[in-house]
């Protein structure tokens, strides 16, 4: 068994140390996420080199502002298994809203003519995040990356046919409500990722995140669901190259 840590940001001038250690932690599947035109063309070198990491090509909403030009001729690269990450983030308003809207739903419609995966970022925006799916139609590969909803916003994403994503704030203790969507979820709809270099999980919380500890991740759905780590593990390795049409490509 191995793990799949299929959200992750790696920094191109340390990924070969990051991903060796990775490696080493029994983490066989990486996936080097793209959050605008130029990082996604950097995620692709990273994939380019390195066997068992692929990446995806997309335009964060923190980048909205920045358009979509130059996007779409990457998604045809072998490495690239994904759009995104794409979506909302009222949080922070980096772009303006109606920007970050409008990107997101052309990047929806891309996912769709193109067959192929969508990695949604959502954050402090799920009712809008569900509208512009629902009015551009769900992808039939859509993960909700570093869930953060609780039991409602779950029930809602998975009616739509999305798989959950959850990162290292499923071990925060203040989030109890991302552990009870965790428990919900059934383990064939689920995912786990770090989002490295950002959120380490407990008890790294303070240091900087990386790949390897995706696994820490997973030991804590594990203990919400009350389930065996290997039970997870298993399940979301499967899941993860199911969702990216791994079997069939080449890393």
């Amino acid at each position: 068994m191995a793990w799949a840590d299929h959200h992750c940001h790696l920094p191109p001038a340390e990924a070969a140390a990051v991903i060796a250690e990775a490696r080493a932690a029994g983490v066989e599947v990486l996936v080097n996420v793209g959050t605008d035109v130029d990082d996604s063309r950097r995620a692709i070198a990273v994939a380019e080199a390195h066997d068992g990491v692929w990446a995806t090509a997309g335009v964060h909403p923190h980048e909205a502002s920045g358009g979509l030009d130059g996007l779409e001729p990457l998604l045809g690269s072998p490495e690239v298994v994904a759009v995104g990450e794409a979506g909302l983030d009222y949080y922070y308003d980096h772009s303006p809203r109606d920007a970050q809207r409008q990107v997101f739903a052309a990047q929806v419609e891309l996912a769709n003519r193109r067959d192929l995966p969508l990695v949604v970022h959502s954050r402090s925006a799920w009712d809008d995040t569900l509208a512009v799916l629902d009015r551009e139609g769900m992808p039939s590969r859509t993960v909700m990356h570093c869930f953060t909803g609780g039991p409602e916003e779950a029930e809602e994403c998975l009616r739509r046919g999305a798989v959950l994503s959850f990162s290292g704030i499923v071990t925060f203790p203040k989030a109890p409500e991302v552990r009870d969507a965790a428990r919900a979820c059934p383990l064939d709809r689920l995912l786990v990722e770090t989002d490295s270099p950002y959120l380490a999980p407990v008890p790294h919380r303070g240091r900087q995140n990386r790949p390897a500890l995706v696994g820490v991740v997973g030991a804590a759905v594990a203990q919400a669901k009350g389930l065996d780590a290997a039970d997870v593990e298993q399940a979301t390795f499967r899941t993860a190259r199911t969702f990216y049409g791994l079997d069939r490509e080449a890393g």
